[in-house]
């Protein structure tokens, strides 16, 4: 028994309908009452039904609550039902689930992210029970078993009104288009939406549940083509609610269409509606409630005319439609006046009347007459008879019904039309969209329809699940007994069966006089009492009561309105009016003005035919919804159905709010609980063998297992299940009956709880042991440590008690000596003061005695200085007047004897002696003169420095005296200070005392204050180090953040790139896709037609359309294509284009600066031959051999010269005879000229050739034969007539320098200089030897005479074709100013490229021969350098006689490999064959294995180079787009496999490389040795076609991608989620109906081995193909992007998978990638990066999720996933065991609280389809291209080697 204490149970609940509770004790047969405790706490005895002793549900084990499939639970009844959906819907936020077959829907009335194309791309191809419940499972379900089972399928989605129905319609065929992708140009999904708006407006009104609830039926038909593709889409509808449109529940509106209709009223093309409030109109105002919130009613008409537009109805139609609308508005308003009880009359000119005739186009008087009559037809005639009030007011509102759905029938029918496939439809997927059981206080008419509608739906529903049941048993080949299930018939017996309800229904709407009352008396007399399915009511005579599966319904009977309409077909009009209706709503009447009048003739009665008649009487609404309910039966029997059940989880639209009564009340209704008891009446629970050995291998020992895992499973429960009713076992699974695995889940708890108490009891006392000796160890640690501080402290305390008596004593003795010292010092001071006093004072004495003699002494002397120098200047004074007197006498005396001239006479008498003698004297006067001067000036000298002295003498005595007198002063006034001092120090010793008592209050305030500071100072500097630390930390941080924003705005930028670079690389994607769409296109237009049209000759697609996109911009190229252009015939006579004219005059100045070019070489050429022929005139003469064969060739040189003249005037003269393009063309007389000069050139040099061979061979066999006599000749030879003969031939050829280190090494020591012979016999043999050089050496001048004649010729040749060139420029400058009609333009254009053509071939040959006499001189040095070689080796071995007697004859010389340039040669013809054969046919395998990797690459760089080398950019184009159309239409032929496409992109990018390399570009030549930059293209730039290439490199990765992704996406879920890598960490749970796949490893199952695996595979394949290392780092970056990306998503939408073990499987099988990236060598690649979102997902599955603390680290730690993908995988976590807890809403919150401002993407699931973008690294190879061989194997033999 089940019923055991903690068991728990639910008991009914009126308000939550169950409730859980506990046993609190066991239960016992017999009891009568159940203790219980319910969760909340309180205590209850639950009283058992003594009549039924039925006990209360048993509740399911947690660990099973929330199941994606209800059938998946032990114990299958309405409270386990009603609790797992409201778990997944409450706390998981999961709207869907499984029931068996059937999946529920509950609307979350909230957008939720689970519908994008994401979501969609996850569950395509997926098994239905391999992912959570969604609406795409069901609907890729039915696309899988349509195109599998070749059988049509339906989607049958119903529930109430507001339950979803729509939507889950509307995502099934997004799905349905989004997966099979519509085949035709316009998508019909997005058709079949278009429609909505304005089905929604005429189909659907707000009710009392719903504000947008469909009042009618649907069942869209989804048409498929053969390749199940969507090609079209059929519309049928069911039981249109009518009677809305003339009655509304209060709270209710009718249909949208007449609202918006009235919210457009203003609008001028409406004016004529004469429409006006929605509150006027009777049919628009009944429920009181016009507007919805948040709804615009005029938006939404645009909404719904722009619809009308899409579906290709006109303005015009439209304008019918609205009239017919407004009309039926007017018609509500009509009223009706009665005249008595049995008639009534219409006021006359009644305004809404007249406004409804007017919009219908019908006569007002007829209108008004026959809605106040009826008229009755008998067998022999007609009468008209009036109606009543109420009579005519039901037939008005049965007349707008009626109009109405004919308006509703011919929208359908137009939609219809729009989404009508052209193609034929294979098969098609059927969605039914409608309504679900419906019960109200009062049940119309419709309600009855509709609930009968859910009978017929709740059979077929039934039947099915029977019918599946039936057969699993079957399949499984289990005995079953018949399952007794809810069977409807009688139910639809007794509505649709004769004499059933509508049967009487119909029969009295044709009563005259039929009622309701009249019709419910048949009823009660047919069906009450004989009918346990009819009821009738107690209070009531007019209602009714049938029981239907889901509830009672009563419904009252007044159904005759609904269906009065039938009774107006009685009148002739009404027929008439709609077919006058339909002609003007129909494509063929509308008039131009745009109204669309109905015919005004007046209608007469008239008979109709009887059978029509009768016909028309059998359809009323009962007969017509009948009949196309059985349709819609026979269409859903013949296809297989799929359930949707939508629940409406509350009345309010609250989001995630679960009311339980009303979901129960819907689960009963449609038939998900009938389906739990179909399910639980047999084996509900079903396990294969493989899952439940799993699941239960713990219940099992070591000898119960088995290497049979069947017989092991059995043997097991026999053992554990005694009574084998309970489970029978199948051909591959067990059945259980309900409530045995949860009994087998409480025995495995129970194993795995013992189990775990013991683990438990084991670690605790292991951890307790190790606990205590750990504190044992701990305590001896802390004992010890603590002895030893007691013992350290007490030696402490001896040792201070030491140290303080010692400081006692010396501070003692410290304290007296420093009193003894002061005292001492005091007494000094004191001393020495008085001491100083006194001395002081006798000094002051002393030094006033002494400063008053001083004074005394000088005052003296001053005086008597004064007296002596008055005395001696009145002396001077009176000496000056006495001599002054005596000078004025003499000179008075003297005057008077002047004047007297005797005295002259007396005078002169002896003067000429005297004069002599006075002259004599005047010398000796001069003589002692000169010596008195000299003394005068000595004595000046020393009377100035005298002077001088006693000047500063006198001044000092003045100055002393001075100072004597300022001494005497100072003393008074030094006196008078000493006084004031003494004053003065009196005072001052007084202030003194206070100023030191007034410093010792100010040294101890300022010591106080200067404490105070300092403690400021130390805050101040405290405060200041804080305030510096936080400005380093401000600094810091601003810092970090700068650098992270810096970091955030580079990752930004990359991500930006990288984000141009995706976007870029997604469009090359998307043309590509485009370019492969239109080629398959024209492939099947090219099958279509399959005999072209004559004289049409089709280009090949691939040629034209690269032509188009690889076009090389060169001049070069357009100057070539203008002839073609201008030849075509569609181009008749076009005018001269001004950018051609343009582009002509470029090239004339290209030719000229190419003429400018060749003329300076020839000038330089010119130079060179005259040095030469100077060289040679400088040279000795030759001997006479040399002359004679010197004539000789000179003579052939100048007929060949002759020759050459010869051929160069025909040449001219055959340019020169015609100026067409034909003069050059392949036949031409110019061309076969030069081509047979061309011809006769390459004959001679292989002449030539042949001769030097002959000679070489020849001079060989000589050496041979005479080597020893040369030898011998060389004792004989005085060595400087050798070296006279060399230095002659120095300038003869390189032979001689060759030559002169073979003599030297062939020179021998003196002693053998006696075997030479003295007859000159060998000499005359070196003479020969010499003249066979000689001979040679002269031929090789010759032929480079020769040469250098044919070099002028063509040389001349070119000047003339250039002048020829500028004369016909000349003319193209004159023609282009003529008409553009005149096409001598084409052949001018023409002729400019032909001769440039023409010179670039001439270069090319000049060139070729020039590398050929190189190449001759080379193989002469080489030749004479194998000579020395020889001479030296068969010396040694050979003796004289040997060399005499041996004949003498030719030997074969094996040609030495040459030169190579690196460049390949192929003639233009076989572009294709190179293409074809490298290309299109190349197997990778064996190439990769075989060959150097990216050989494709280089042969085709190798060819570019040659058409490089010679100018030939025709060449160069055709032969890069043959490659890139070749690699393309490979890659589409064989583009799935893996190994060509990486081929293919590894070559490519190589090829890239290559044209990088030697393109010539400095920043591309670094790394390239000299050899190869002399490699680089020279002629043209190919920057071009290097981004075409990088383009097409692109779409090859992008395809690479695609290709590993579809071999890996089969693997990645089973191998990363489903097998258990780690065997036995998780166990499976029980499944439902829906069988997951099996995460048990067999042979079909996919493993982290086997994505390893294929991982290697990938690597190594691209690693042979040659693949850049970078490269193969993004591949494998991407790789694991995928893996990462489809794991994440199918976790996020797997519950199952959403546990602890699983996260744990999943941490294993990242370490196991991380691994193979190590060995790779692969770890700075990114890829583990793009693993880090799936990292963090399994680190959540395993952290703790309770408490805040877990909530912060779980927020920091998944960094990398979105909130929603957090906050999902929470909610996803179900414990596989119960010791796992499952995460509380709370926490959830608490997570959602914390991520809120955190910004990322709303997307859930990751992007598995993206791809990062790729770039190409440039790598350089180091492979030198002459190196490079072609091997056989590639039959590339028509290329050749240069």
């Amino acid at each position: 028994c089940m019923y055991m204490q903690l068991y728990k149970v639910w008991i009914p609940d009126p308000e939550e309908v169950w409730k859980s509770a506990e046993l609190l004790k066991d239960y016992k047969p017999g009891d009568k009452v159940l203790q219980l405790r319910l969760e909340e706490g309180k205590d209850l005895e639950y009283c058992l039904d003594q009549k039924t002793k039925e006990l209360p549900p048993l509740r399911n084990p947690d660990i099973l609550v929330g199941e994606n499939d209800l059938t998946a639970l032990s114990y299958l009844h309405e409270p386990a039902v009603l609790h797992n959906l409201k778990v997944r819907f409450i706390d998981s936020k999961l709207i869907y689930t499984y029931c068996g077959i059937v999946l529920v829907a509950i609307n979350p009335y909230e957008q939720l992210p689970i519908y994008g194309e994401d979501i969609i791309n996850a569950y395509s191809g997926q098994n239905m029970g391999d992912m959570d419940p969604h609406i795409f499972a069901v609907a890729e379900e039915a696309y899988k078993q349509m195109a599998r089972d070749e059988r049509n399928q339906s989607i049958i989605v119903s529930g109430e009104s507001g339950a979803g129905k729509t939507v889950s319609a509307k995502y099934a065929m997004r799905y349905f288009a989004t997966v099979s992708g519509s085949a035709s140009e316009a998508n019909v999904e997005e058709k079949v939406l278009a429609s909505n708006p304005i089905m929604e407006s005429i189909g659907n009104a707000k009710t009392t549940r719903n504000d947008n609830s469909s009042r009618f039926g649907k069942y869209i038909e989804i048409g498929f083509d053969k390749r199940y593709r969507i090609i079209g889409a059929n519309m049928r509808t069911y039981l249109l609610e009518k009677s809305r449109v003339v009655f509304q529940a209060e709270e209710e509106r009718n249909y949208h269409i007449f609202y918006q209709l009235c919210a457009s009223a203003a609008l001028p093309e409406f004016k004529t509606l004469r429409l006006g409030n929605a509150n006027y109109f009777h049919y628009t105002k009944q429920g009181g409630s016009p507007v919805i919130d948040g709804v615009d009613d005029a938006k939404e008409m645009v909404n719904t005319r722009q619809a009308c537009t899409l579906l290709g109805i006109s303005d015009s139609y439209q304008m019918g439609i609205y009239q017919i609308l407004a009309g039926i508005l007017h018609l509500g308003n009509v009223e009706f006046a009665s005249r008595d009880s049995d008639s009534c009359i219409i006021p006359p000119k009644h305004e809404p009347l007249t406004i409804f005739c007017d919009l219908m186009g019908v006569e007002y008087e007829e209108m008004a007459h026959w809605l106040c009559h009826r008229k009755l037809a008998t067998a022999t005639e007609t009468y008209i008879k009036p109606i009543s009030k109420l009579h005519a007011i039901n037939a008005r509102d049965a007349l707008a019904k009626h109009i109405y759905a004919n308006l509703f029938n011919w929208i359908v029918d137009h939609v219809n039309k729009a989404l009508h496939a052209t193609v034929k439809q294979h098969s098609f997927i059927g969605v039914l969209d409608i309504y679900g059981f419906e019960t109200f206080e009062i049940n119309s008419f419709e309600q009855f329809c509709i609930n009968y509608a859910n009978e017929k739906l709740q059979q077929q529903f039934n039947m099915h699940v029977f019918k599946l049941e039936q057969e699993e048993y079957m399949k499984e080949q289990i005995p079953w007994t018949l399952i007794d299930f809810y069977d409807n018939q009688p139910c639809i017996n007794l509505i649709e069966a004769k004499m059933g309800i509508l049967d009487l229904l119909d029969e009295e709407c044709k009563m005259p006089k039929g009622s309701d009352d009249t019709w419910a008396q048949k009823l009660y007399n047919t069906h009450l009492n004989k009918c346990a399915l009819f009821e009738k009511p107690r209070l009531s005579n007019k209602a009714f009561i049938i029981k239907h599966f889901a509830d009672k319904v009563q419904s009252l009977s007044g159904f005759l309105p609904s269906v009065f309409f039938l009774l107006l077909y009685q009148f002739k009009l009404l027929p008439e009016l709609f077919q006058d209706e339909e002609k003007a709503i129909s494509p063929t009447s509308a008039t131009p003005s745009g109204r669309v009048p109905l015919s005004r003739t007046a209608v007469k009665p008239a008979k109709a035919r009887p059978g029509q008649a009768s016909k028309e009487h059998k359809k009323t609404v009962g007969h017509q919804f009948r009949n196309s309910l059985h349709l819609l039966m026979e269409t859903l029997n013949a296809t297989t159905p799929h359930y949707v059940r939508c629940i409406k989880p509350n009345d309010f639209k609250f989001p995630f709010t679960f009311d339980e009564k009303r979901a129960v009340q819907q689960l009963r209704a449609c038939g998900v609980l009938e389906t739990i008891r179909i399910s639980a009446a047999g084996f509900p629970s079903r396990w294969t063998y493989q899952e439940f050995f799993s699941r239960y291998r713990v219940l099992m020992k070591q000898r119960d297992v088995l290497g049979d895992r069947k017989q092991t499973c059995k043997n097991v429960l026999e053992k554990l299940i005694l009574d084998k009713d309970k489970y029978q076992f199948g051909k591959t699974k067990i059945f259980f009956r309900a409530g045995q695995v949860a009994y087998l889940e409480k025995i495995r708890a129970d194993k795995l709880r013992a189990a775990c108490i013991r683990i438990q009891k084991t670690i605790r006392g292991w951890l307790m042991r190790k606990k205590y000796v750990r504190m044992r160890k701990a305590a001896i640690t802390i004992q010890r440590y603590v002895r030893g501080y007691q013992a350290r402290c007490y030696a402490n305390f001896l040792r201070r008690t030491r140290a303080a008596i010692t400081i006692q004593k010396f501070q003692r003795m410290y304290v007296v000596h420093k009193r003894y010292q002061c005292m001492r010092a005091a007494t000094i001071a004191l001393q020495a003061l008085l001491r100083g006093y006194m001395a002081r004072n006798k000094y002051q004495m002393m030094l006033r005695e002494h400063k008053s003699i001083i004074i005394q002494k000088h005052v003296r002397g001053w005086l008597a200085r004064v007296h002596y120098h008055r005395t001696l200047k009145a002396i001077v004074y009176l000496q000056c007047c006495y001599r002054r007197m005596m000078a004025k006498r003499e000179l008075k005396k003297l005057k008077i004897e002047a004047r007297s001239v005797e005295r002259y006479k007396k005078l002169h008498i002896g003067l000429e002696n005297k004069i002599m003698q006075l002259q004599r004297k005047i010398d000796e006067q001069n003589k002692e003169y000169k010596s008195l001067m000299e003394k005068l000036s000595n004595l000046e000298i020393t009377y100035s420095t005298e002077t001088e002295k006693l000047r500063s003498d006198v001044e000092r005595l003045r100055m002393s005296e001075e100072e004597a007198k300022n001494a005497a002063n100072r003393v008074l006034s030094l006196q008078e200070e000493i006084a004031k001092l003494r004053k003065e120090l009196h005072q001052t010793q007084s202030e003194k005392k206070t100023i030191e008592e007034w410093a010792d209050k100010y040294k101890h305030e300022t010591e106080q204050l200067v404490s105070e500071l300092k403690e400021q100072n130390t805050l101040l500097k405290t405060e200041k180090e804080e305030l510096n630390r936080r400005i380093h930390d401000q600094a810091r941080e601003i810092t970090e953040t700068m650098e992270k924003k810096l970091v955030e705005e580079t990752k930004q930028l990359e991500l930006d790139l990288n984000d141009e670079r995706l976007r870029y690389q997604n469009l090359l994607n998307e043309f590509s896709r485009l370019e492969e769409r239109y080629d398959d296109l024209k492939d099947e237009m090219n099958l279509m037609v399959s005999i072209p049209k004559p004289g049409h000759k089709r280009t090949d697609s691939t040629h034209s359309s690269n032509e188009s996109e690889y076009t090389f911009s060169s001049e070069i190229t357009e100057a070539e294509d203008l002839p073609v252009r201008m030849e075509e015939p569609s181009e008749k006579k076009a005018p001269l284009d001004m950018s051609l004219f343009l582009k002509l005059q470029k090239r004339v100045t290209e030719l000229e600066q190419e003429k400018q070019s060749l003329q300076d070489e020839l000038d330089r050429k010119e130079e060179q031959a005259l040095r030469a022929k100077a060289k040679e005139e400088e040279r000795p003469p030759m001997r006479g051999a040399e002359l004679e064969y010197e004539s000789l060739k000179r003579q052939e040189l100048e007929s060949e010269n002759k020759k050459l003249k010869n051929e160069l005037n025909e040449l001219q003269k055959a340019l020169t005879e015609t100026r067409s393009p034909e003069v050059t063309a392949p036949g031409a007389p110019a061309y076969r000229v030069l081509l047979d000069q061309l011809t006769s050139v390459s004959e001679e040099l292989e002449v030539r050739k042949e001769e030097v061979l002959i000679l070489r061979s020849q001079l060989v066999s000589q050496k041979e034969a005479i080597q020893p006599k040369v030898n011998k000749l060389n004792t004989m030879t005085d060595s400087t007539i050798l070296l006279e003969d060399v230095q002659k031939m120095k300038d003869k050829g390189e032979i001689a320098q060759a030559y002169i280190g073979l003599k030297e090494t062939n020179r021998q020591s003196p002693q053998d200089y006696h075997m030479l012979n003295e007859d000159g016999e060998l000499w005359l043999v070196y003479e020969g030897l010499k003249q066979a050089n000689r001979l040679l050496e002269s031929q090789l001048q010759s032929q480079k005479k020769s040469h250098e004649n044919e070099l002028e010729s063509l040389r001349g040749e070119i000047q003339s074709l250039k002048e020829e060139n500028n004369r016909q420029q000349q003319l193209l400058a004159q023609n282009l100013q003529l008409p553009p009609e005149a096409r001598i333009e084409a052949s001018l254009q023409h002729e400019i490229t032909r001769l440039t053509n023409e010179n670039l071939d001439l270069m090319e040959q000049l060139e070729k021969q020039d590398k050929t006499v190189r190449k001759l001189k080379k193989q002469l040095k080489v030749f004479a350098k194998k000579i020395g070689e020889l001479e030296v080796g068969q010396m040694e071995n050979i003796s004289p006689g040997q060399i005499i007697d041996e004949p003498i004859r030719p030997v074969n010389i094996p040609r030495k490999e040459k030169d190579f340039q690196g460049m390949l040669e192929y003639k233009k013809e076989d572009e294709q064959k190179l293409v074809k054969n490298l290309i299109l046919e190349l197997k990778p395998r064996g190439v990769a294995v075989n060959l150097i990797p990216g050989l494709p690459a280089y042969i085709l760089f190798m060819c570019v180079r040659h058409a490089d080398y010679l100018n030939d950019d025709q060449k160069v184009r055709s032969l890069l787009t043959s490659t890139i159309n070749g690699i393309k239409k490979v890659l589409k032929k064989r583009g799935d496999d893996f190994e060509t496409v990486s081929f293919w992109l590894s070559n490519t990018c190589r090829f890239l490389h290559c044209l990088k390399q030697y393109s010539g570009e400095e920043g591309f030549m670094k790394h390239n040795t000299p050899r190869q930059n002399e490699h680089c293209l020279t002629n043209f730039d190919l920057a071009e076609y290097r981004q075409v290439l990088s383009d097409l490199a692109i779409q090859i990765y992008q395809q690479l991608v695609r290709v590993l992704e579809n071999i890996l996406q089969p693997m990645i879920v089973s191998g990363m989620l489903e097998h258990e890598t780690i065997q036995g960490v998780s166990g499976v749970k029980p499944t439902g109906l829906r069988k997951r796949t099996s995460s048990i490893a067999d042979e079909g199952t996919y493993t982290l081995d086997s994505i390893i695996r294929q991982l290697n595979s990938f690597h190594s394949v691209m690693c042979q193909h040659g693949m850049d290392p970078e490269l193969i780092k993004q591949v494998v970056k991407q790789m694991f992007y995928i893996i990462g990306a489809i794991t994440l998503n199918n976790l996020l939408l797997r519950k199952d998978m959403c546990s602890w073990s699983k996260g744990m499987q999943i941490r294993y099988n990242v370490s196991q990638l991380e691994e193979w990236l190590r060995d790779k060598n692969l770890m700075n690649s990114g890829a583990k990066e793009t693993l880090e979102p799936l990292i963090q997902a399994a680190q959540l599955l395993q952290v703790k999720k309770k408490t805040d603390e877990d909530a912060e680290a779980i927020c920091s730690m998944c960094n990398a996933l979105t909130t929603a993908q957090i906050v999902k995988v929470l909610n996803l976590y179900t414990p596989v065991n119960e010791f796992e807890e499952r995460v509380l809403v709370s926490f959830i919150r608490t997570i959602q609280m914390r991520l809120r401002d955190r910004k990322d993407s709303p997307q859930l699931l990751m992007d598995a389809k993206h791809i990062f973008p790729v770039t190409f690294p440039f790598n350089p190879s180091s492979l030198a291209l002459e190196t490079i061989q072609i091997p056989a194997s590639l039959g590339l033999g028509f290329i050749s080697r240069v």
